[in-house]
This record gives C-alpha cells, structure tokens and sequence, in this order.
C-alpha cells in the first residue's frame, strides 16, 4: 500500500492540485520497475536510469519521452589517403598525402600532433551517420596525377580527404596534402588540414631532366619528406592509437619518386615510391596512408591508390549498437567498453 507523507494540506480555490516544492516521485532503474507486482493503469515513476517519467497504462509501462541522459563515445575517424602520381622513367612525381586523422581517446593525439579531440555525447535512440571514406584512385598508365582520397564522416566529425600527389605541380592540399611534383616552379607540397594532418613534401627540379624527383605524401604524424636530387621524398609517419585495446599505427604518406628508381619509402600505412621498374604500391586498406609514385608511364605502370579510411567507436558496454545497412563493421569488448570498428560503406548507427 502507497503511503502519503506531507508537512500539511491546505485549502485551494481552483479545480487543480497545487504543490508548493517540487514533487518527488519514487525512483526505480528500469529492472525494478518492471519487477513491480500489480500496478495499476495510470501509475507513475522515476526511471533513474533513462531519466525519464514512466507511466503504466494498464497493459505496459511507457515512458513520456526518449532517455535524456547522454553517454560518451570516443572515436577515431581516419579518411581515405590520396593516391600516388605516374611521371616517367627520368622524371619523379610525387606521393599521395594521408587522410585526415581525427582522434578523442585518451590522452593520444589527433592529427598534426594535436591535442586530443573532445568526446561526443550522445543519446540513445538517435541516428548518426557513419561515412568510411575510400583511398584516392591509381594513376592512369599514362603521365598524371593520382586521385584524392575521400571523406570520413561520423556524427558531427568529418575527417578531410587526404590530397593527391602530382607530377608537373603542387601537391594537392587534405587531410594531409599530397607531394609536390616536379615541375620547376610549382612542386610545392599540398598543404595539411589543421589538426587533422601535415603538408607534402616539395619537389625537386633542375634544368636537367634526370635530376628531377617528386615529394612524399604527408602523414598524420610527420611532414612527407622533400626530394633531393634524383631522390624522391619519403612519406611522412603516421600516429598511434589504442582505442581498439592495441597500440595500431595508421595514417602515413606515400613515397615519393625520383628517376631511375631512387625512389622512397612511405610512411606508416603509406605506400612505397617505384620507378622505371614497375607500378608504385598503395596504400594499406583501412589505414588512410598516401599511395606510392611511379615514374614508368610508358611501360603499363600506375602510382599507388590511396589506403581506405576506417571509423572506429569506443562506448560502455552496458550499451548495444544498431548498424544500418550500407556498413561493414565488427564489435569487440575491452574492459568495461564496447569497440565497433567500419571498414567500409555509409550508413546510420543508433544505440540503446
């Protein structure tokens, strides 16, 4: 039997319940409520777990709105890493650049050696769009550019497309921005987005052809590296995480190329440089580094795609996430947290 407690009643003229001080209804977590015998159609609580006001209706108990209690979710969003550039067998051209890397967890750094990102909170029952961003195309067999990565997406985090590398100009800007090329005058490297990633390595050029060499994609972590004479710069170094429970490099640049195969190496995740004897390589899936360059345009060869990207959530394990579909994604347990990392497609996730 309910019990009324109060310090006194007074009179009041209208036809409604008045109460002076906030009224305090009885609070239950959602298994204590549910675990009540008999109630009655119109009885009311506190779900102290959702914060929700509950009523029974006679049949079930409802509550009068969504959970407004918030909950964080750490996240690591890597973009795709733009692909390498194709120059020929006495010209380098230069690396793809990193997608751009976006990190909250812990103490870690985000891109650029940036301070760590604040965590997102949010609410059950909510959709929220999940983006893995694809690495950027291969060069044509032909002299040309690779293609810019693309973006990563989730929630109200977007990281940047890393920027493909060129052959006769600037690098192109992104997360981290592609290695320059190896014109004359325009071989600067792509700039970086702020705090997501770093800016290409220039080109080198002089009046001679075969000394010519391309710039190493940027990296999460490091500045792609210049190129000297007949050597193509390496791609910058990515960053460390622990977010899945290990300690995971991702996010490096590709290599650039210089002539006769003085070629470089790419940064972590990031391809290696190839010259007159074959196609440069990609990108390491998942990982958002810089495709590698080429310099083989005549002989069937293409500079490296860039490395997809990869969207990875931490969040307590009392929850349970809903992937929709478009999204390919696996959960594991660390501790007390949930991980659910994508690895490719688009799509809405929601929790409960």
């Amino acid at each position: 039997m309910s019990t009324l407690e109060t310090n006194s009643i007074g009179k009041y003229s209208g036809n409604n319940v008045s109460v002076d001080d906030a009224l305090n209804l009885k609070s239950y977590t959602t298994a204590q409520r549910d675990a009540l015998s008999s109630p009655q159609a119109g009885d009311t609580i506190y779900n102290s777990e959702e914060g929700t006001i509950d009523f029974y209706n006679g049949t079930s108990w409802n509550a009068t709105s969504g959970t407004t209690f918030s909950f964080s979710v750490d996240y690591l969003v890597i973009a795709g890493g733009g692909g390498g550039a194709n120059g020929n067998a006495l010209e380098g051209s230069g690396g793809g650049g990193a997608g751009g890397y976006r990190n909250s967890y812990s103490t870690e750094s985000s891109g650029a050696n940036s301070s760590s990102e604040a965590s997102l909170s949010l609410f059950a029952s909510t959709d929220y769009t999940v983006t893995v961003g694809a690495g950027g195309s291969q060069s044509g067999t032909g002299y040309g550019d690779g293609g810019d990565g693309n973006d990563s997406v989730f929630s109200s985090i977007t990281s940047d497309a890393g920027g493909r590398g060129r052959v006769g100009g600037n690098g192109a800007a992104g997360g981290s921005g592609g290695g320059g090329g190896a014109d004359g005058a325009n071989r600067t490297g792509g700039a970086g987005t702020t705090n997501q990633g770093n800016s290409g390595g220039t080109g080198y050029a002089s009046s001679t052809n075969s000394h010519r060499a391309g710039g190493g994609g940027g990296g999460a972590g490091a500045a792609g590296g210049n190129a000297s004479q007949s050597q193509g710069g390496n791609g910058g170094n990515g960053l460390s995480s622990s977010i899945t429970g290990s300690s995971v490099a991702r996010g490096g640049g590709g290599g650039g190329c210089g002539p006769f195969q003085n070629n470089a190496g790419g940064g972590t995740g990031g391809g290696a440089g190839s010259s007159s004897g074959g196609s440069a390589a990609s990108g390491t899936a998942n990982t958002g580094g810089g495709g590698g360059a080429t310099g083989n345009n005549s002989g069937g060869a293409r500079g490296g795609a860039g490395g997809s990207g990869v969207v990875i959530l931490r969040y307590p394990n009392t929850k349970t996430i809903t992937v929709g579909s478009g999204l390919t994604g696996s959960t594991a347990t660390d501790g007390s947290d949930k991980i659910t990392t994508f690895t490719e497609g688009t799509g809405t996730v929601s929790f409960a």
